[in-house]
């Protein structure tokens, strides 16, 4: 006779793309899920501590999803009832641009249990990873987190407002919006005011790309830099090495830095 399982939801944060930034209660719960739901931004080397579960896609990448997020959520509840425990494994932090509450409410709503496993956020990850200082005495007392893009496509009306602040910005998945951005602080900031870019934060192939308001859209665009990425703006951006990348070395997976010739 089969043994009945609790059906269970856990939202598990991967972090920003370095699997060695999981947590330690992350790769618990992975190691006892029946199923594994991922997003196209989860580093796949994460599946690897969910050797027993079902692996299901469910991530959307630049013009094609394979489950809309109602979808989403009816196969959270149908495989939960007959598997047990299921894991929503995001990119980053599950609740911070994750589309968490909407998964979290429909669960309960259909009598899951659920549970949230914080990860790092991929603004915080890929700053402290580079050694960027988002929040610095006498400097910046305050930092802004925002989505290019609201639920119909269009430039976050929030980044009006952000644009008007002194503190640091930083934007995510809003390389395609680039000048819609550039055009909204160059109203309200100098020329020179600084901006850097950060690709595939924290991963071997991370590229950066660092300039001013005047001339970052030619940088990036000469430099080829694409989503995922994180835009910073303001003196935080000073801090981004210019040019580098990160890349594996031997059996101990350290790092050394290049510069992009």
């Amino acid at each position: 006779m089969k043994k009945y399982k609790t059906p269970k939801l856990t939202l598990v944060g991967g972090g920003p793309g370095d699997p060695k930034l999981i947590t330690l209660k992350a790769i618990e719960a992975l190691e006892s899920a029946d199923v594994v739901l991922f997003d196209a931004l989860v580093n796949n080397e994460l599946l690897h501590y969910a050797p027993h579960a079902q692996k299901v896609f469910v991530g959307k990448r630049r013009g094609w999803s394979r489950y809309s997020q109602d979808e989403i959520n009816r196969l959270i509840v149908k495989l939960a009832r007959k598997c047990g425990s299921v894991v929503r494994l995001k990119g980053g932090d599950p609740m911070v641009f994750g589309r968490a509450q909407t998964e979290i409410d429909y669960a309960e709503k259909h009598g899951l249990l659920v549970n949230v496993v914080p990860g790092i956020s991929s603004y915080s990850g890929i700053a402290a990873y580079n050694k960027v200082p988002i929040t610095e005495r006498g400097i910046s007392s305050g930092f802004w987190v925002l989505t290019a893009t609201n639920s119909e496509g269009k430039l976050s009306a929030d980044i009006d407002y952000a644009s008007q602040s002194s503190s640091n910005v930083l934007i995510l998945m809003g390389t395609r919006k680039l000048n819609q951005i550039v055009s909204r602080f160059k109203a309200h900031h100098p020329e020179d005011y600084p901006v850097a870019l950060v690709q595939n934060g924290t991963l071997p192939s991370e590229k950066t790309v660092v300039g001013q308001l005047s001339n970052i859209e030619r940088l990036v665009d000469q430099e080829g830099i694409r989503n995922p990425a994180v835009i910073i703006i303001g003196e935080a951006a000073r801090h981004v090495r210019p040019g580098y990348y990160h890349e594996f070395i031997g059996q101990e997976h350290s790092f050394i830095s290049k510069q992009i010739s």
